[in-house]
């Protein structure tokens, strides 16, 4: 069953968590030096959590429910780490090394957008079997 729909959203959401994290900058500092992903570890692990509880989600496809949880636990993810991205960019001008906002930052933005889908096709699928379950 992994023709579903909500593969293919915890897979883009997978992508956009893990591939898109060396392509476009989080931030330049001061020095306008563009910095990355993979230069805070805090939030390499964060996008790499993501994207593993993406990736685990597509192979749990036999257990909707789980399946459900883990996007629940990867929204989750992704809003503590955008809520670190607003708190880096709301500092005080003076404490913040932050002089230019790239569009990593937004990146946790599309993916709790795919994995709202991929959770909501999800409930779908499970209620689907509940009422062919109810029928018999």
């Amino acid at each position: 069953m992994l023709q579903r729909i909500q593969t293919v959203y915890l897979l883009i959401a997978a992508i956009f968590s893990c591939g898109l994290i060396f392509v476009f900058h989080l931030w330049t500092n001061a020095q306008d030096v563009p910095v990355y992903a993979q230069d805070e570890m805090l939030y390499l692990a964060m996008f790499f959590g993501s994207a593993a509880l993406s990736l685990i989600s597509i192979f749990n496809y036999k257990h909707r429910k789980f399946q459900f949880v883990l996007g629940r636990l990867n929204i989750i993810l992704n809003f503590i780490l955008l809520g670190l991205f607003l708190y880096l960019l709301l500092m005080a001008p003076g404490e913040s090394e932050i002089s230019e906002k790239g569009v990593g930052i937004f990146i946790p933005i599309f993916s709790i957008v795919f994995l709202v889908l991929a959770n909501k096709a999800i409930k779908k699928d499970e209620d689907l079997v509940k009422s062919v379950d109810r029928l018999r």
